[in-house]
């Protein structure tokens, strides 16, 4: 199987060569493993899904430090590489690796697939300065190849590396729903998040339907009778699997009296997303329009994190003007609307053009749509092809 290299490859070689320790994260199969052992970097490593390695590590923590200072002593490398896979099967390594690395004893590759158990443990901000996050996502635009852009399959079968690559459509289908099946046995089932799997399962449908556009916390409450609260505990448990991004609304005006202070989830991949939805592969424009607004936010979220600066957001008034997406930088904005169309017209900007003259801005506002070539629509809004989404951060 052919190896796609990942935007986050050369940043994260720096900062291993910088003397830095590395927490990798990103939900199952986003290619973590895969990376690593192309990098061929480590001297030491350990997977914590071999149960046996995780029980004989969980009775004495302390073994792990025994263990790298032996190799250290027996190989005269004062400070090997260390790679521990899945770190969060066994959070009380954390002290461990804390002693180590303020020791100067050991450098770290720690990966993970959930944070939850490291948030409750007192040591997950391990020495900041020297502990570097990076976060690995399914393949980006920039990471795949111009000639197999093809924008359906990407809604329809999303882009994990191991299903991307996959040629066979029938295969791919199976794949994404043994992941799906997987998921909810190993990663909540496996880790105790919740007690009643089927109550989450259920949740899980509505919610991956609900992906991408503005939660109503109420409707979903009556319709899964189940509380509020619930909810918003079962959304932090898909957050803290890295099954979900949460985008905020931006809130503060100074000409509007009543904007949404609602939030929108974004599901990490667009096959996973439609396989838990339970929709098939024969879908409507509307829904077809749906789901690339949905992919048009996961490729803004992807390049964001090369541009620690920004953050995505979105905009509405309850009275109606919208914005589906919103870049901040700094203190100011760039606008983006999502169109399923390959010929935006004029009055596709209007939104735009109300945001744009009610807050401060950088040049240009965008439409996002499936034109072939960029349009200037009007003096300050350009509509840009899908494939060429790059061109906003470039371009500021």
């Amino acid at each position: 199987m052919n190896y796609i290299k990942r935007l986050i490859e050369d940043p994260l070689k720096n900062t291993l060569q910088n003397g830095k320790s590395v927490l990798l994260l990103g939900a199952r199969q986003t290619g973590k493993t895969t990376l690593l052992k192309h990098l061929q970097m480590s001297d030491i490593s350990y997977t914590l899904l071999d149960p046996e390695l995780r029980l004989r590590l969980e009775k004495s923590p302390n073994l792990l430090r025994q263990e790298i200072l032996g190799y250290a002593m027996h190989s005269k490398n004062k400070q090997p590489l260390v790679i521990i896979d899945e770190v969060q099967k066994v959070p009380a390594l954390m002290d461990v690796i804390q002693l180590l690395i303020d020791n100067q004893e050991a450098q770290f590759i720690l990966t993970g697939s959930s944070v939850r158990k490291l948030r409750r443990h007192s040591q997950f901000n391990l020495l900041p300065g020297r502990v570097i996050n990076f976060h690995l996502d399914p393949l980006s635009l920039l990471e795949l190849p111009a000639s197999s852009l093809h924008l359906e399959s990407l809604l329809l079968y999303g882009s994990l590396p191991g299903i991307y690559l996959d040629k066979n459509v029938e295969l791919k289908q199976a794949e994404l729903k043994s992941y799906v099946t997987n998921y909810l046995e190993e990663e909540i089932r496996g880790e105790a998040l919740v007690r009643q799997l089927a109550s989450f399962s259920q949740f899980l449908e509505l919610a991956t339907s609900e992906s991408g556009k503005q939660i109503n916390f109420s409707k979903l409450s009556q319709d899964l009778g189940i509380s509020r609260h619930t909810i918003t505990e079962y959304f932090s448990i898909l957050e803290d699997c890295l099954i979900v991004d949460k985008i905020e609304a931006i809130t503060q005006t100074s000409t509007r009296r009543r904007l949404t202070k609602s939030v929108k989830y974004l599901f990490f991949d667009m096959g996973i997303c439609r396989v838990l939805s339970g929709q098939g592969v024969e879908l409507s424009s509307k829904v077809l329009g749906e789901m690339f607004e949905h992919y048009v936010g996961l490729e803004l979220l992807r390049l964001l994190r090369l541009q620690p600066q920004g953050k995505l957001r979105f905009w509405r008034d309850h009275a109606g003007p919208e914005v589906d997406y919103v870049i901040e930088m700094g203190k100011q904005y760039i606008p983006i609307e999502v169109k399923w169309t390959d010929s935006p017209k004029v009055h596709d900007v209007k939104h735009l053009v109300k945001f744009m003259s009610e807050y401060p801005c950088q040049e240009l506002g965008y439409i996002i749509c499936r034109c072939d070539r960029p349009l200037l629509l009007q003096n300050n809004i350009l509509a840009l092809p899908w494939k060429q989404l790059d061109n906003i951060f470039i371009e500021h």
